[in-house]
C-alpha cells in the first residue's frame, strides 16, 4: 500500500460510503502474527530494516524533511501524520531522509491508521471517532474491497531493480499463507520454497532463511544460482538493464555478488554467476566486462 494505492483506495471507499464522517478506523492485521522476525532484520532505523506486517503502509517507513524541530513530507503524494512527525524527530536525520518504523507492530498499524484517515479527508471524508486495533466480525460485508492496482509483474520489477528488501519478504510470506492458508508465516513459506527448490534439483546448492537475502544464513553455489537462471528465463526483462545485460546484484557484508544474462559477440545471450568475497561492489562489474569481452 504506497501512496498513490491509498489515494485511489480513499476516493472509491468514500465514493461508496459518502462523506459522513467516520465513528472510527479499526484495523485487523490479525494475518501477520506480531511474532514474526526476518533473518537479517535489524531495528536499526534503516529503510531497508523495516518490519514486514498486514497493514503496512510505504514500506513501513518515513520519507521526510526535518528542520529543527519541524518535520515535513518529502513527497507530494504523502500527507505528513502525528506518528511520521515524532518518528522523524526521534530517529530521522537532519535533512532529507527516509526511515524505518519501529520494530514494534503496534506503531505501524497505527501509522496506516493515521494515513487512511489522512487520504479518507483529502478525498473529501472526515474522522471522529480513534483509530483503534480489533478483528472483523465473521460474516460482515464490507462496503468496499480494494484490489491492488498494479500488476504483480511491476511489483516485482520495481523491487528487483530497487532491491527491495521488505517488498521480497511480503512476497515470500505470501506463498506460504497462500499455499497453506493463513495465518502467515516463515515456517510455511519456507517449506513451500524448499519444495520448489527441491523439484528442480536446487535443494543442495541453494539454502534459504528468507526471502530477500539479507540474511548471512542464506547459501548458495554459483552453478545453483545458474541453473535458476535457467528457470527465471521467462522473466527476465523484470531485471535491471546494462550494457547488454539484465542482472541483479546482492550485498551483505563482506559480500557483493551479480548475476544474470549477457549478451556475446559469440556465444549468444550466456547466463552469469558472480560471488565475491569483497566489499568492493564495482569489481563485480569489472569483472562481468571482461568475461563479456572474452565471450
Amino acid at each position: 500500500l504506497i501512496s498513490e494505492e491509498l489515494a485511489q483506495l480513499a476516493s472509491n471507499l468514500v465514493a461508496a460510503i459518502g462523506k459522513k464522517p467516520l465513528n472510527g478506523i479499526v484495523l485487523d492485521a490479525s494475518y501477520y502474527p506480531s511474532g514474526i522476525r526476518i533473518p537479517g532484520i535489524e531495528d536499526t532505523g534503516q529503510a531497508y530494516n523495516a518490519l514486514n506486517s498486514a497493514l503496512a503502509v510505504n514500506f513501513n517507513t518515513i520519507h521526510a524533511v526535518r528542520q529543527g524541530k519541524t518535520v515535513r513530507s518529502a513527497e507530494k503524494q504523502t500527507p505528513i501524520t502525528p506518528l511520521a512527525i515524532s518518528q522523524f524527530q526521534a530517529r530521522g536525520p537532519n535533512g532529507r531522509g527516509r526511515i524505518s518504523l519501529t520494530q514494534d507492530a503496534a506503531v505501524g498499524q497505527q501509522y496506516a491508521g493515521e494515513l487512511i484517515a489522512a487520504f479518507i479527508q483529502r478525498a473529501g471524508g472526515s474522522l471522529k471517532g480513534k483509530i483503534s486495533t480489533g478483528t472483523v466480525p465473521e460474516g460482515l460485508k464490507p462496503a468496499y474491497v480494494h484490489r491492488q492496482s498494479r500488476a504483480l509483474s511491476e511489483i516485482l520489477g520495481g523491487l528487483l531493480v530497487g532491491s527491495n528488501n521488505y517488498v521480497a519478504n511480503q512476497v515470500f510470506l505470501e506463498i506460504g499463507g497462500h499455499r497453506l492458508g493463513g495465518p502467515v508465516s516463515l515456517t510455511k513459506s519456507l517449506q513451500v520454497a524448499n519444495e520448489i527448490l527441491a523439484k528442480h534439483g536446487l535443494a543442495e546448492t541453494i539454502g534459504i532463511e528468507e526471502g530477500s537475502g539479507i540474511s548471512p544464513g542464506n547459501r548458495f553455489t554459483a552453478r545453483g544460482v545458474a541453473r535458476l537462471l535457467r528457470l527465471f528465463e521467462p522473466h527476465a526483462g523484470l531485471l535491471s538493464r546494462g550494457e547488454g545485460t539484465l542482472f541483479k546484484t546482492g550485498s551483505i557484508p563482506g559480500v557483493r555478488t551479480l548475476a544474470g544474462y549477457a549478451d556475446t559477440s559469440r556465444h549468444g545471450r550466456v547466463r552469469f554467476v558472480i560471488s565475491l568475497k569483497s566489499n568492493d561492489g564495482a569489481m563485480r562489474f569489472r569483472l562481468l566486462k571482461a568475461v563479456q569481452s572474452g565471450l
